[in-house]
């Protein structure tokens, strides 16, 4: 679980956000790998080496049914540019398949440049409609 946090801690450095990883090797333990797992994690390696990674679950849509929910797409910035992404959104493509699930849905920070060219190029419909919407731990 380690090589996960540091992809997740890599990110959030990515987004300016590293202080906000509060996740430890202990919870990622204790949530994906019980009984009952909360997330699901596929790993993408190149010679070896691990380059990057998908973290997902399945949610619900009182109006389409089951979803796809990947909470992070992750590549190693030395690996960016070289198929590692499209080789796991297009795993998520198929697992969504498989689980017979009706949408796939994810978050895109909106000066993530990048991450918007390739969604774009994977005709992911961007909705400006929505607002996102979070309580934090303080407020639960």
């Amino acid at each position: 679980m380690v090589p996960v946090l540091e992809l997740i801690r890599e990110l959030a450095i990515y987004e300016k956000e590293e202080a906000q990883v509060k996740t430890t090797v202990a919870d990622l333990e204790r949530d994906g790998f019980g009984e009952y797992p909360l997330f699901y994690v596929v790993l993408a390696e190149k010679d070896g080496e691990l380059v990057g990674m998908v973290f997902y679950y399945y949610s619900y849509s009182t109006w389409k049914g089951k979803v796809l929910y990947i909470e992070d797409l992750v590549v190693t910035e030395r690996f960016r540019g070289m198929g590692v992404g499209q080789e796991l959104f297009d795993f998520m493509r198929e697992e969504a398949s498989r689980e017979r699930a009706r949408q796939i849905r994810f978050h895109v920070l909106n000066w993530n440049k990048p991450a918007i060219k390739f969604y774009g190029k994977n005709s992911v419909a961007f909705d400006d409609e929505w607002i996102q919407c979070k309580l934090e731990k303080e407020n639960i």
